[in-house]
């Protein structure tokens, strides 16, 4: 099958990401943002507090990051834990589904890494 036939086929496929009212879509957006992936990347080595997130995610703002972790906790992919303690201790973990999107994620994040001396212009 050709790239354009499969394509095509998964255009009648009602969980295709290439129909414009797919809810695979709304996940695609979720998984592939930036911020998105790197805290599941980061939850990957155990559950973390919120500074802790932070200070690995280097360059996300409090605001993000807090926006970023609840559209992950709303689409079951990170569970948040509270601890009724003084002071209240919150911490993040994945949820299995979380952990199963991790592996993708982190075969790109691997080749963006190995690859990033190849685009032009990069950073």
């Amino acid at each position: 099958m050709t790239t354009a036939a499969s394509h095509a086929d998964a255009c009648d496929d009602p969980k295709s990401v290439y129909l414009a009212a797919c809810p695979c879509r709304d996940m695609l957006d979720l998984l592939a943002n930036k911020w998105s992936a790197l805290a599941l990347g980061a939850l990957e080595d155990g559950p973390q507090r919120f500074g802790a997130l932070r200070t690995r995610l280097q360059g996300v703002s409090p605001k993000v990051l807090t926006q970023t972790l609840r559209r992950l906790e709303e689409h079951g992919l990170v569970h948040r834990e509270i601890y009724a303690e003084v002071p209240l201790r919150v911490e993040y973990s994945l949820t299995p589904l979380g952990a199963d999107a991790c592996a993708p994620l982190a075969h790109l994040r691997t080749w963006v890494e190995r690859n990033i001396d190849r685009f032009p212009q990069a950073v």
